[in-house]
């Protein structure tokens, strides 16, 4: 069979190495049509994939290390390429819209300080890099292949931020690698057990289908969750390990911001469904009741953060931690519309971060801040730029008819199913979504504008800007009133998931024997 799935990942990989040889503007040219060429085959994957498929397809399989049983071992299901498709459609969004990021001093920074920033070829090139172990992460169908993809995106992450982030670049960057890191380590302890239990129990193997077939006793197999819960709650991230976040996103470039949040993060609640819950069912069942509280907790307090902040790209750090409650508490809400609905809002948080990421970021280019209380006026100097950031905060407070409302209906529908207390409490979430978003768009694009302002927003959106934008604005659109291609391809995945390896299968609605009468 043709090797789809390792091209795949091969292709931004090889184009981050090219980048050791261009420089300047080859370089971001080069750059962005290997994330294109990238794009071009993930569609082709796609549409190749047969969405009533259940198990995993365009399957590639080699022993690579027999003595512990790991496998270089990939395969696609409907989560995986929900992700897959995600990670692809966003990179060149990146790079376009990053054109001249590299080469721009930060916010308060010394213009003269520029001159001994890094290359764009290596921002370029990391982006790729993420992009590239990224797929191979979400592919992967051995436990052992996928914790080494899931640690070493860590290595260009933190150069992303060390290098063209703002002025506590380094303290930040540190940070985040330190809680990366230590997650890592608790996984990977994790990890050994498994492996160790699998040799046990016959031939050692990391293999997912072999490992789901193992039987646990309860202690092992509550503590080996624990250890890869930990990992993914981290990366995910969940409070109470969440304060990585929001300063490695106030510090980031808007792009690097994307990467992080759209695709880095992902890899955690991506990793609750495909291991926590197919390897360990038992003890995901016995963890929900603390998973979902921790999960209410991120939304409001994330939400309640957001409110209070006073930096544009901190407040949609803190957004981002309470939407990623939302989809935690689908997943272990332990229902297929539930489940469906959290990897629906995994697409749908990538695509709408991102609008609102580059919106701000377009901002903060013009007014040389990014202060919100320097801002005001902005829709009346440059309706356009202030239309798309209205856009922005109404994807992510979830308006209907965006793709956003869509998933988190279904979060909180299929939560209430068979958590009723849990979804009514969160709900309280959406009108915290609308009090940081509208309030924070109300204090930058309406009112007069002030003198500063209008001094700096005296030209509208790009040909660049608009190229980057509008795709993310359509497929949104597009999903909002159309979201069964996508849901076709992710619930034959849940279902699976849930009935077959949970071993749970959704409530069943009560009805009045007098409803009739």
């Amino acid at each position: 069979m043709f090797p789809w799935l390792t091209i795949l990942g091969l292709l931004p990989l090889i184009g981050g190495l090219a980048m050791i040889f261009v420089r300047g503007t080859a370089a971001k040219q080069i750059g962005l049509a290997f994330s294109l060429v990238t794009l071009v085959l993930a569609i082709i994957v796609a549409l190749t994939y047969s969405g009533g498929g259940k198990g995993f397809q365009l399957t590639e399989q080699a022993t690579w290390i027999k003595a512990i049983g790991a496998h270089y071992a990939l395969g696609l299901d409907g989560i995986g390429l929900t992700l897959l498709l995600l990670t692809a459609f966003l990179t060149p969004v990146v790079l376009i819209a990053s054109w001249n990021d590299p080469d721009l001093p930060k916010p308060g920074e010394d213009p003269t300080a520029i001159t001994h920033r890094w290359g764009a070829h290596v921002f370029v090139g990391l982006i790729l890099a993420i992009e590239g172990f990224a797929i191979f992460a979400f592919t992967a169908t051995d436990v052992f292949l996928f914790y080494l993809f899931f640690e070493v995106i860590l290595i260009p992450m933190y150069f992303l931020i060390g290098g063209f982030g703002g002025a506590r670049r380094s303290q930040v960057s540190a940070k985040f690698l330190l809680y990366g890191l230590l997650g890592g380590f608790v996984m990977l302890a994790a990890v050994i057990g498994l492996g160790v239990v699998s040799a046990q129990a016959g031939t050692p193997s990391y293999l997912l289908t072999d490992l789901t077939q193992l039987h646990l006793s309860t202690n092992v197999e509550r503590w080996l969750f624990i250890g890869f819960m930990i990992a993914f709650a981290i990366k995910a991230p969940m409070v109470p390990f969440h304060t990585w976040l929001p300063d490695s996103i106030e510090q980031s470039t808007p792009g690097g911001a994307v990467m992080l949040t759209g695709v880095m993060d992902k890899l955690g609640t991506f990793a609750m469904i495909r291991f926590c819950l197919q390897l360990f069912p038992e003890a995901s069942k016995w963890a929900t009741p603390v998973v979902m509280v921790l999960a209410i907790i991120s939304i409001l307090y994330g939400a309640l953060m957001a409110i209070g902040s006073k930096d544009i790209l901190r407040l949609i750090g803190w957004t981002s931690i309470s939407h990623f409650g939302f989809i935690v508490l689908g997943i272990f809400a332990l229902t297929t519309q539930s489940t469906a609905g959290a990897t629906f809002y995994m697409l749908n948080h990538g695509l709408s971060t991102a609008v609102w990421f580059f919106a701000a970021g377009f901002m903060m280019k013009r007014r040389g801040s990014r202060d919100i209380s320097d801002f005001r006026g902005v829709v009346k100097l440059t309706p356009l730029l202030g239309g798309l950031l209205l856009f922005a905060v109404l994807s992510a407070l979830a308006l209907p008819g965006l793709s956003t409302f869509i998933s988190e209906f279904m979060v909180l529908a299929g939560t209430f199913s068979r958590h009723p207390i849990y979804a009514v409490v969160a709900t309280m979430g959406i009108v915290l979504a609308a009090l940081y978003a509208l309030i924070m768009y109300q204090r930058t694009a309406t009112g007069v504008p002030t003198p500063a302002v209008a001094e700096r927003f005296t030209r509208d959106l790009s040909g660049k800007e608009r190229l980057a934008l509008i795709p993310l604005v359509v497929v949104i659109l597009v999903l909002g009133f159309f979201p069964k291609p996508m849901l076709q391809i992710i619930n034959p995945t849940v279902t699976d998931t849930l009935t077959q390896h949970v071993g749970i299968t959704d409530p069943q609605a009560h009805v009045s024997s007098e409803g009739g009468r």
